[in-house]
């Protein structure tokens, strides 16, 4: 949620003329979204999330909502690693991003 939150912020420029803020998308906040998405499907894919959906009853068939719940998990599931290697290494040039935007070594390009 706060790197949600993050991507959110980033969708808004302060305008240097006028001081007011306005909508655009630029290079930073394509990284910073796409870093949210892959670190979602990493924890939605999990393991253990999938037994929390799946494993509350005895059998699955007992409910249809927590037999299909756990059928979507289990098919993110066998994505699981991929998700995880991913992840791993966008968060890795997600923070590299940010961290030269921030002193100046590199800009972020406005796209919109």
């Amino acid at each position: 949620m706060f790197l949600s939150h993050d991507v959110w912020k980033a969708l808004w420029f302060a305008d240097p003329a006028t001081g007011r803020e306005t909508f655009g998308m630029g290079i930073g906040t394509i990284v910073l979204a796409v870093n949210v998405v892959l670190l979602g499907l990493y924890t939605f894919s999990c393991h253990s999330l999938r037994h929390l959906i799946g494993g509350c009853g005895d059998c699955l068939s007992e409910g249809p909502a927590g037999g299909a719940g756990y059928a979507c998990v289990s098919a993110l599931n066998r994505r699981h690693m991929l998700f995880a290697w991913m992840s791993l290494g966008w968060v890795g040039f997600s923070d590299l991003y940010v961290r030269l935007c921030s002193m100046g070594i590199w800009s972020d390009l406005r796209i919109l």
